[in-house]
């Protein structure tokens, strides 16, 4: 990623609360408005052109969210941990469910994580239901999910979710030490 195009796709104004959808909404209560802590977690919603779009989004929703300390620890750190863990099959079951989708990834840092943004978390059932409405939705197109962290002592995920029809993303940033 070329620091010069740092959150090129960010720049952009985010949507008001009254243009996002509740889905979105109900997700930030549980997982926080888009910030630049660079620590816990942040709900991003953006509108992209095509699905295509979804990653080079997800990248710079991850560098905005960690804000200075890109600069600071450097671009390479940031992006040692970056990776894509999972992808939701295109002709996967329209009755997906997230939940287990995260509780069956195999990459030994995105379980850390996943225990962390699941159960570890003020009401988790809240957060349960937060998340299948965002990320269950027969609507969403494509669902990826990425590691994130600093290469050393700060790890998470990342969960970036298209929906075609109205070209809407929705993008889950979450990183812990």
């Amino acid at each position: 990623m070329n620091s010069q195009k740092k959150g090129s796709h960010l720049s952009k104004k985010n949507k008001s609360n009254t243009e996002k959808p509740s889905y979105t909404l109900e997700l930030e209560t549980v997982y926080g408005q888009p910030n630049q802590e660079a620590f816990g977690s942040a709900v991003f919603y953006k509108t992209l052109i095509s699905a295509s779009d979804l990653e080079q989004t997800a990248l710079d929703v991850y560098q905005y969210f960690v804000g200075d300390l890109w600069d600071q620890y450097g671009e390479e750190a940031w992006l040692e941990s970056w990776k894509e863990i999972y992808t939701r099959a295109q002709d996967a079951d329209p009755d997906a469910d997230i939940v287990a989708e995260l509780q069956g990834l195999s990459d030994f840092d995105a379980i850390l994580s996943v225990s962390m943004l699941l159960e570890n978390i003020e009401n988790a059932e809240q957060a349960g239901i937060a998340l299948a409405g965002a990320f269950d939705d027969p609507a969403v197109t494509k669902l990826t999910v990425y590691t994130t962290g600093d290469g050393e002592a700060m790890s998470g995920l990342l969960i970036a979710a298209w929906r075609k029809k109205t070209r809407d993303a929705t993008l889950l940033v979450f990183l812990m030490d």
